[in-house]
């Protein structure tokens, strides 16, 4: 029987409540019964991500991982995306139980991920070469589309305007929406990873790099820059001009992805209001720092 890490019996309950505590309790004996039934064994220490279980395993395929994860209504259809990419700058999906949701995943090197590039700008040029690569595809039925996201958020943000405690903060958060009103008429329908940060990406034996642990959208590929922005954040907080920071690294990936630069700024935009949006309705009454800097890095001519 496995042991949940601690982590994630912090963090479910934290999360999704009794329904969190529910699921660490009967989590060994669903490892277990994916063990029998696929003919698996352990093969090696258990990890996790903020949410994830992830078993090493053998298998009569070779080595693998086995993921568990929580039902979360907020990410569906990570297999789906899996199936579509077939390891196509993804991490390849060799099995799946709807029923337990576990997914037999190969494996790739955990200990090796983005953060291990020392040039930070090189980092997200690999980042955006593999959402190339991700967003290529269309997004299978089923999987959550842009459209409908930025329509609640549309609705929401002058709620969470009246919600901050300064009146400039809330006017950042009004512009971040203006922005996106201005892209949302043609959301896109490519299948967006939505969370390609640098510990989603991964060294691997068949291809360089390859991204795991997509939260699948259907949408428009300038969605996909911020998270990359955000890493080494200290990198960026000690550069002479952190804005200019900022610019460097969206720059590169633009232009990677051979995006539209003035698109980008609005959906890049539209993410940092998101996660602002997130931060309000945990009863946040100040923006983060970081989204702040990534909005005025961004934007010209405004009093941000």
């Amino acid at each position: 029987m496995i042991t949940v890490p601690a982590r994630l019996v912090a963090n479910l309950p934290k999360y999704f409540g009794e329904r969190g505590r529910a699921w660490v309790a009967d989590a060994p004996r669903l490892v277990a019964e994916r063990l029998a039934a696929w003919d698996l064994t352990v093969d090696g220490p258990v990890m996790n991500g903020v949410v994830a279980l992830v078993v090493p395993v053998q298998g009569p395929g070779g080595a693998a991982v086995l993921k568990f994860q929580i039902d979360d209504p907020e990410h569906p259809g990570e297999a789906a995306a899996l199936r579509t990419w077939d390891g196509d700058g993804a991490v390849r999906l060799l099995r799946e139980d709807p029923a337990s949701g576990a997914l037999l995943l190969e494996r790739l090197d955990s200990g090796r991920d983005l953060r291990s590039v020392r040039d930070d700008v090189h980092a997200v040029q690999i980042a955006a070469q593999l959402l190339v690569r991700l967003n290529a595809y269309k997004a299978p039925e089923g999987v959550r589309t842009l459209e409908e996201i930025v329509q609640g958020m549309l609705e929401f943000a002058p709620v969470a305007a009246r919600r901050l405690s300064d009146p400039g903060e809330g006017q950042v958060l009004l512009g971040c929406a203006a922005a996106v009103r201005e892209a949302a008429g043609d959301s896109g329908d490519r299948l967006l990873h939505w969370d390609l940060h640098y510990e989603n990406v991964l060294a691997a034996q068949r291809d360089e790099w390859l991204a795991i642990d997509p939260k699948p959208l259907a949408g428009d590929p300038a969605f996909e820059l911020l998270p990359a922005l955000h890493n080494r954040w200290d990198e960026v907080l000690a550069a002479g001009d952190p804005r200019r920071a900022v610019r460097r690294r969206f720059d590169a990936m633009v232009e990677v992805m051979g995006l539209d630069r003035e698109r980008a700024v609005r959906w890049t935009l539209g993410r940092t209001l998101q996660n602002s949006l997130w931060t309000i309705e945990d009863g946040g009454r100040a923006l983060e720092a970081e989204q702040v800097l990534v909005a005025a890095s961004l934007t010209t001519g405004c009093r941000w």
